[in-house]
């Protein structure tokens, strides 16, 4: 039966979750060569049945029109063959990132000779909650195996045919390997029963990392009784200070909104100040609605650009996920973070500036998990951080924050080697 078939009478989710804590073992004694091995072996299958993949894919995509599920959730959605190919280059790339399992944090010598050592260690069984996302149900895996843990993946029904392959080709290379392919396991097939089991997997599930809408994370958090990751939603700013150079204005912040509105890193607000507003809004709207954007602004921004929707209250926590953008005149910096500290979500802000003092404010006070200065807030990326994908990216200040890579999904252990020594 496939991972992701009708489940039979005495296949429950919990059983699903015994299996991945055994398999857990197994993930934790594969040598950082054999966890190569495995990934590159998924990134050939991938390949080799990508036109399987898209042709599920495709029933997910025409069931998503039927239901109306929206233009963001539809790219997300999507797969084709680029994007196929570049999931398979995601996990090359992670394969050639450094095994951090082992990896040594810190040590010392006890005054009575013990050695010391504080060393990573695989979580042992990770759980993702998702929705219409299956290039996560890829990215965590890899990044789960190359860091020695088992995963647990609950995808959501959207993206349920494209998962279904997905989870099938990857353990079906696995196995191929002769590694056992329980190191991966899904419980889209009991749908919400499969969500509870993971939120409530106390003893199986080591940590639980949510993906999606602010909805969906909420609910994560409040429910779960096992560890969780959060992972935010992005109401995302970019501020334009008085020395902000126009070209670099109009062309960040049309990249930051208009490259690929329907993702988490996006740009949802840009905060002007008001010495720079007669310089900068005009050029600034115009290039975003030569881009198809629609700009929703205050009346500074309304009475410097034409075209432009009456912002209201709503807009300013508001994370489009679409050609929509919030704009707004401040009259200083300060006024400009404290707009950010009241609406942000904590994920991505970046200032456009020339002025060192106030690029160094920004990054200092700016409390969310990526601070840019002069860049797209599009970079906020474990690809672009140069982790080879991301497990999330965590919003919350304990253990992890910002994109989450390999190092995020390990642990810490004390090791300790003595001589016969006794406490006195």
């Amino acid at each position: 039966m496939s991972i992701l078939e009708s489940p039979v009478a005495t296949d429950t989710p919990q059983d699903r979750l015994r299996l991945a804590k055994d398999a857990a073992r197994v993930a934790a004694r594969l040598t950082s060569g054999e966890k190569a091995d495995a990934l590159h072996a998924i990134a050939d299958a991938l390949g080799a049945r990508s036109d399987e993949i898209i042709a599920a894919n495709a029933d997910d995509l025409a069931r998503g029109e039927r239901d109306g599920i929206g233009a963001g959730l539809l790219d997300r959605l999507r797969l084709d063959t680029a994007r196929v190919a570049g999931l398979a280059d995601a996990l090359r790339d992670i394969a050639k990132l450094p095994d951090p399992v082992g990896e040594v944090i810190r040590g010392h010598r006890m005054p009575n000779g013990v050695n010391l050592e504080q060393v990573r260690v695989p979580f042992g069984v990770v759980g993702a909650i998702y929705e219409a996302r299956p290039n996560v149900t890829v990215d965590i895996a890899a990044l789960a195996l190359r860091s020695g843990n088992a995963v647990v993946l609950r995808g959501g029904s959207a993206a349920l045919s494209s998962n279904t392959v997905l989870v099938a080709v990857m353990r079906d290379a696995l196995e191929g390997l002769g590694i056992s392919p329980e190191v991966i396991q899904s419980v889209d097939a009991f749908g919400r029963d499969g969500a509870k089991a993971l939120m409530h997997g106390r003893g199986f599930v080591d940590v639980l990392v949510p993906r999606g809408s602010a909805g969906l994370i909420e609910t994560v958090v409040t429910e779960s009784t096992v560890p969780v990751i959060e992972t935010g939603a992005g109401n995302v700013h970019i501020v334009l200070d008085e020395t902000a150079r126009e070209d670099w204005a109009r062309e960040i912040v049309v990249n930051a909104k208009a490259q690929r509105p329907s993702v988490c890193n996006a740009a949802e607000t840009v905060l002007v100040l008001r010495a720079a507003a007669g310089r900068l809004v005009s050029p600034v709207v115009a290039a975003l609605q030569a881009a198809g954007v629609t700009v929703h602004g205050d009346d500074t921004v309304s009475g410097l650009a034409g075209g432009v929707v009456p912002a209201t209250e709503d807009d300013w926590a508001t994370e489009y996920l679409s050609l929509d953008i919030a704009m707004r005149v401040v009259d200083t910096l300060d006024d400009a973070m404290d707009h950010i500290r009241r609406y942000s979500t904590g994920h991505t802000e970046s200032i456009i500036t020339n002025d060192l003092a106030n690029a160094e404010r920004f990054l200092a006070e700016v409390d969310s998990a990526v601070v840019l200065v002069n860049a797209s807030t599009r970079f906020t990326d474990g690809g672009e951080f140069g982790f080879g994908a991301e497990v999330g990216i965590s919003t919350q200040k304990l253990h992890a924050r910002g994109p989450m890579g390999l190092p995020e999904l390990t642990s810490t252990k004390w090791l300790g080697r003595g001589f016969g020594q006794v406490r006195v």
